[in-house]
């Protein structure tokens, strides 16, 4: 599956321990990144300086489902039980 621009839950819903410029000691689950611009879209797609852990991950129907709703509760819950 695609990515649904904007939806932003694989930003927002997981806890990310690496280096995320800006978030030095990384960020908690539930915590905006701060590097999602006004429409929620990563500004370090593409860039070297991206965590490693956020360009492998993929977007799969199982975890993101219809809606970004959906993704934010498959995240959230996959996160509580980690």
């Amino acid at each position: 599956m695609k990515c649904r621009l904007g939806c932003a839950a694989c930003c927002i819903a997981p806890s990310i321990s690496s280096f995320i410029p800006g978030m030095p000691q990384g960020k908690k689950a539930g915590e905006r990144c701060v590097q999602l611009d006004e429409n929620d879209l990563c500004l370090l797609f593409g860039k070297t300086d991206r965590p490693k852990v956020c360009g492998a991950f993929q977007a799969e129907f199982d975890i993101c489902g219809d809606t970004r709703e959906q993704a934010m509760d498959n995240i959230i819950y996959l996160e509580s039980v980690t």
